[in-house]
Parts: C-alpha cells; sequence; structure tokens
C-alpha cells in the first residue's frame, strides 16, 4: 500500500529546498531592522511623557530619575533578558509568535488533554490580544507623531485627526500592491531613525550628565517602596518603552535569531536609551517641554525634518504589525481557527508577502474608529498596555511549558527563568489593568470579541465534522462493496477532497447515488495541516494505494506554507504516479449548510455566528487554487 509514496519521498528528498536565511548577515541585519524594531522604535514618541501624564507627577529632579530607571530596567529586563536571550530560543522549527509557539506547546502536551485544552485556550487568548494590538498600534504611532505638527505650528492643531487619518487611509489602501517594492527603503529610514533618536539624546546628556544617574535600580526600586501605589501605575506607563517587544519574537522566522540580536544590541538598545535620557536631560534643564519632550529635543530648524522622519517611522512600524496580522490570519487558517478567506501573495519571489482583503478592511474600520474615539495619543496609551503584556504573560507561560516537555529543563531553573518572567509580566499586566476605565477596555474588548470567533470556528467545525462522521461510511468497506457489486466505471480520475481518512466522503455518495456511476480512478485528497511553519518537500506527500483503482492522496502543509493542491499534484505525476493527465481530473467539493438548532452543540447564538462564518468562508476552489471548471460541488444540510 505504502509503496508509491515511499517512491515519491524517494525522489521528493533528492529535492530538497535551500535552507532559510541564506542571505549574508548584514543584509539579513538591514531587513530585521526595516521590519522589526519600527514598534519598539517609536515608543519614545510618548512613553517618558505618558509617565509624567498618567501619575500626575511634578517634573522635577527626582521624578525624572524614577521613571527613566524604571525604563532603562525594563528595556534590559524585558527586552534583552526575557527575548532576546531566552524566549527566542522557543521556537517552532525557526518560527515564533503567538501561534506558532501554540502549535509548538500543544504537539508537546497532546498526551495530557487537561494541559493541552488549558495551552489552546491560553493560545488563543494571546492570538487575539495581538489582533487587538495590530488595531491600537497604527492609531497610536500615527498619532502621537502626527502631533509633532503643534510644535511647528501650534495654529495646525485642528488639523492633527484628519491628517492622521488621511494617513491611515493611504496606508491600508496601499497594502494591497505588497511591501516587496518600498521594503528595501525601510532599513535605510529606520536606520536614520535610531541614528537620530541617539543623537538628539546624547545631545542633551552631555548638557546635563547628571541625568546617568537614573541607570541606578535604586531610583525604582525606593520609588516602589516609598510610594507602591503610584509606582504602580507608573508601571503601567513606563511598560510603554517595551511595546513591540513582541513582534522581536514574531518576527524571527523571516531573519532567524542572529541578525534580531545584532541588531538589538549594537543599534537598537543603545539608541533607544539615549534618547530617552536625553529627554530626561531636557526636563532636568526645562520642565515646560513635557508638554512634548520628544520633538522639543531637536533645534528648531530640524522641526519640519524630525516630523517627517518621525512620520516615516510610526508608519513603518504601523506596516508590520499589519503585516503581522496577515500572517497570523494565514496561521489561524491553516490550523483551523479561522474559516477560509482570500489570500492574495503580492510578490513572486517572497511567500511571506502576502494580503487579505477582509482582514485588512477590518482593521482600517477598527483604527479609524479608535482614533475618533480616543483623538489622541495620551488616550489611546491607556488602551495600548493591556494587550502588550495580556500577550508577553502568556508567552512566558508557554514558554515554561516549552522549558520543561522540549528542553528537560528542571523546575527550579524553570521557576529561575519562566517564573521570573511570569511575576515580571503578571505585574505589568496588573498595573495596565488599573487603566481599564479610561481605555484599557478597548483591548480587552477587541480580544474578547476575535476570542469568541476563534473559538467559535474550532468549536463548530468540531461539532460538524462529528454530526457528519456518524453517518458515514469506511473505506475500506465502501471499496469492498464496490468490487462485489461494482456500478459503472466512467473514463477519468475523480478527485474527492475530505478532511477525514478512511471515510467516504458524503460528495462521492451522494454522485454515486445520483448517477450512478464512479470514475475508473478515485482519489480521496486529504490536505492535512501539520503544527509546524514548513513541511519539508520530502514530508508534503503522501500516496497510498487502496485497491481497485482507489487511492488515499495526503498533501500536507505547515501553518506558513502557501497551500496549492495543483502544484501538489503536478509533483505526484512527475514523480511517477501512474496515472495521467492528472490535470484534466474533475475535483468534488462538499459544501456543507449549517443550520443552527436548539439544544446539543454551542450556544443558539454561537451557532448562529458560525453558520454565518461557514456561509461567507472563501470558497476551497481559490483558496487552494484549483482550476474552476474542474469543479463540481455537492451540497448537503446539517443541524447543530
Amino acid at each position: 500500500m505504502k509503496s508509491l509514496s515511499e517512491h515519491l519521498n524517494r525522489k521528493l528528498e533528492q529535492e530538497r529546498s535551500h535552507t532559510h536565511h541564506s542571505s549574508p548577515l548584514p543584509l539579513m541585519m538591514l531587513g530585521a531592522l526595516g521590519v522589526v524594531f519600527g514598534d519598539i522604535g517609536t515608543s519614545p514618541l510618548y512613553t517618558l511623557k505618558e509617565s509624567f501624564i498618567q501619575t500626575g507627577m511634578a517634573v522635577m529632579p527626582e521624578n525624572i530619575y524614577r521613571f527613566l530607571s524604571m525604563i532603562f530596567w525594563l528595556l534590559a529586563i524585558v527586552v534583552s533578558v526575557k527575548y532576546v536571550t531566552f524566549i527566542m530560543k522557543a521556537n517552532n522549527k525557526g518560527e515564533g509568535g503567538n501561534l506558532a509557539l501554540l502549535a509548538l506547546v500543544l504537539r508537546l502536551t497532546r498526551p495530557n488533554p487537561a494541559v493541552f485544552y488549558a495551552m489552546g485556550i491560553l493560545g488563543i487568548m494571546a492570538g487575539s490580544l495581538f489582533y487587538a494590538d495590530a488595531v491600537i498600534t497604527p492609531a497610536i504611532s500615527v498619532l502621537s507623531a502626527v502631533e509633532g505638527i503643534e510644535v511647528v505650528a501650534p495654529a495646525f492643531h485642528p488639523f492633527i485627526l484628519p491628517l492622521t487619518m488621511v494617513i491611515l487611509l493611504l496606508l491600508f489602501a496601499g497594502q494591497k500592491y505588497g511591501t516587496g517594492k518600498v521594503g528595501s527603503l525601510f532599513g535605510p529610514i529606520i536606520i536614520l531613525w535610531f541614528l537620530v533618536l541617539g543623537g538628539l539624546g546624547l545631545n542633551q546628556i552631555i548638557k546635563a550628565p547628571e541625568v546617568l544617574q537614573a541607570i541606578n535600580p535604586l531610583y525604582a526600586l525606593a520609588f516602589m517602596v516609598t510610594h507602591p501605589f503610584i509606582a504602580f501605575v507608573a508601571l503601567g506607563a513606563t511598560l510603554l518603552s517595551v511595546t513591540g517587544a513582541e513582534t522581536l519574537y514574531a518576527d524571527m522566522g523571516h531573519f532567524g535569531v542572529k541578525p534580531i540580536r545584532y541588531v538589538w544590541f549594537i543599534l537598537v538598545w543603545p539608541c533607544l536609551l539615549l534618547n530617552y535620557f536625553g529627554q530626561g536631560a531636557l526636563l532636568l534643564q526645562d520642565s515646560s517641554a513635557i508638554e512634548n519632550p520628544f520633538f522639543l529635543l531637536a533645534p528648531k530648524a530640524l522641526s519640519v525634518p524630525l516630523l517627517i522622519l518621525a512620520t516615516a517611522a510610526t508608519i513603518i512600524a504601523s506596516q508590520a504589525v499589519i503585516s503581522g496580522a496577515y500572517s497570523m490570519t494565514r496561521q489561524a487558517i491553516q490550523l483551523g481557527y479561522l474559516p477560509r478567506m482570500r489570500v492574495l501573495y503580492t510578490s513572486a519571489r517572497e511567500m511571506g508577502q502576502i494580503y487579505i482583503p477582509f482582514v485588512n478592511w477590518l482593521l482600517l474600520i477598527m483604527v479609524l474608529a479608535i482614533v475618533l474615539l480616543f483623538k489622541s495619543s495620551s488616550g489611546l496609551a491607556a488602551a495600548y498596555g493591556v494587550a502588550v503584556t495580556g500577550a508577553m504573560l502568556i508567552t512566558s507561560i508557554m514558554v515554561g511549558v516549552v522549558m520543561r516537555l522540549k528542553w528537560h529543563w528542571n523546575w527550579w531553573r524553570i521557576a529561575m527563568t519562566a517564573g521570573l518572567f511570569v511575576i515580571v509580566d503578571a505585574t505589568l499586566f496588573s498595573s495596565s489593568m488599573t487603566k481599564v476605565a479610561t481605555g484599557g477596555y478597548m483591548p480587552l474588548l477587541i480580544a474578547t470579541f476575535l476570542f469568541t470567533i476563534l473559538t467559535t470556528w474550532k468549536s463548530g467545525q468540531r461539532i460538524l465534522n462529528e454530526k457528519t462522521s456518524r453517518t458515514s461510511v469506511s473505506i475500506e468497506r465502501f471499496i469492498k462493496e464496490m468490487h462485489k457489486n461494482p456500478p459503472i466505471r466512467v473514463p477519468g480520475t475523480a478527485i474527492y477532497m475530505t478532511p477525514w481518512h478512511n471515510v467516504v466522503p458524503n460528495a462521492l455518495l451522494h454522485n454515486l447515488k445520483h448517477n450512478k456511476v464512479l470514475h475508473e480512478r478515485v482519489i480521496f485528497l486529504t490536505v492535512v495541516a501539520q503544527e509546524v511553519p514548513y513541511v519539508p518537500p520530502e514530508n508534503r506527500i503522501h500516496v497510498y494505494r487502496l485497491g481497485h483503482d482507489f487511492y488515499q492522496l495526503d498533501i500536507h502543509t505547515g501553518f506558513k506554507d502557501e497551500p496549492d493542491i495543483p502544484a501538489a499534484l503536478h509533483q505526484c505525476q512527475i514523480r511517477g504516479m501512474d496515472f495521467d493527465h492528472i490535470h484534466q481530473a474533475s475535483f468534488f467539493l462538499g459544501k456543507e449548510t449549517v443550520i443552527p438548532t436548539e439544544g446539543e452543540g454551542m450556544a443558539t447564538w454561537r451557532e448562529h455566528i458560525f453558520a454565518w462564518m461557514k456561509q461567507n468562508a472563501s470558497s476551497a476552489i481559490a483558496y487552494y487554487k484549483i482550476p474552476p471548471d474542474r469543479v463540481i460541488e455537492v451540497g448537503g444540510q446539517y443541524e447543530i
């Protein structure tokens, strides 16, 4: 039965793809700089200012030192130690991010149903919080940059909101053209951005070098001991300095660990610190600069160029998180948490450059809505930390599972690393929750909505599969019956797509019932989604002879692979599959219509959501790139 599969795999073994990250290290570092660090690199626009605004503390040296000490050690502990040193080791075959980590953890915990279920819930929560972050990041980044107009020309204040919305509209409208053409510009612009950050900060530090004493952690620790409540609130503001840390982990698959680590330690971290301490030095000299300490770092003559550069940097930061939302959506589809959607590939060379119209326009609507709702970066800052710290906390918990089940660390070692990270992240998350009433509710609402959507689709598909399998016939029994009482076999090849093994697709049963014929060659085709980012060529195609011209064909894909059934079938043909004209085969697809009913299953309102999602899901024809003129859809109605 497996001889044909083994034959194909031997041939595929000879055609291994080249390893990832074969580009020179400097180019990889430049690419990482342009994509990975835009989010965290725009945090100086608002972090220190928000620390004073949200706590209501006076702009005086002692408080400046306290906030800078918090920012310094947050960047050191959360980014440098946690993410860059430890978390990036917990990758799923080179891929990082919420869903990649979830897939890894689910694979590790599958033998333990309780842990498996708990990790699944946590992973979906983290993914939902990421989407909330993807809504807030473009809004706060662009808005905070455009607010610099007030420094250049205060009379232009009424135009801040309209200009922000125009920039966001253009940003999202241009997504369909892809980032490939302008991607090469991202790295140089961000290099210039960080050099400007460092240069402006260093200029002020030279004027007030005493600001460097804030590196002493005793300023932050003493603040927490003597004023615990205010320090707790301050923590919720200064944590804005580490927003974007998850992006380092999520984008590691594109560039690898080494380029990201080098860029962080050589350029990004030093320039961020110089700018934060430069703002502090400016405030030591002029407390009124708290109005906008970032833009007031620059001499008047450089205000306009700085405004333009800041806007460009925030657009790049927004682009990174928008692209991340596309990638996460595709991963969620592959892993079975979302229905199929129309996915457009905007680059002929880079598979990762994709565009999902539905996600793009939904994000735009939500981004514009919260800009109109909050109206300023200060209003949005209160909403920002909840999504980021929630995702960071879940990442720490899941990495603890990886440490135990994959790395086989002792419990004490896990407690000293993951345990410490959980304590820090839980503290940050708790401090951000103090701002729920003033804006923190927004990411929680967005995440709750998306969590409901993701879990409803997953549960609905499981219930529907159970429902349809109850009336199914095993393939082994069916083939024996067809051999014993053969129907008319017509020329050609019929391919029946099915999610199950050893179960006859309902589309075949309906076809046989109504047309009384079978094709002379029948292939049961199953696309198997693996919990890995990419499936190696040698493991991608498996073909099994079932006898009497029936075949089982499995096409294995990773959650970052591009589903392409015709390409996979072509590979089968050129590698020795012993039948001709597979490109002329007829594809039979089942089309289920869901009817919500009261009783068993999900809550009725969730069943209605699932039915709507099922009805509006993208066709398998487009998603799997099947030629439309070769497809026959056979429908059925199912109550759940």
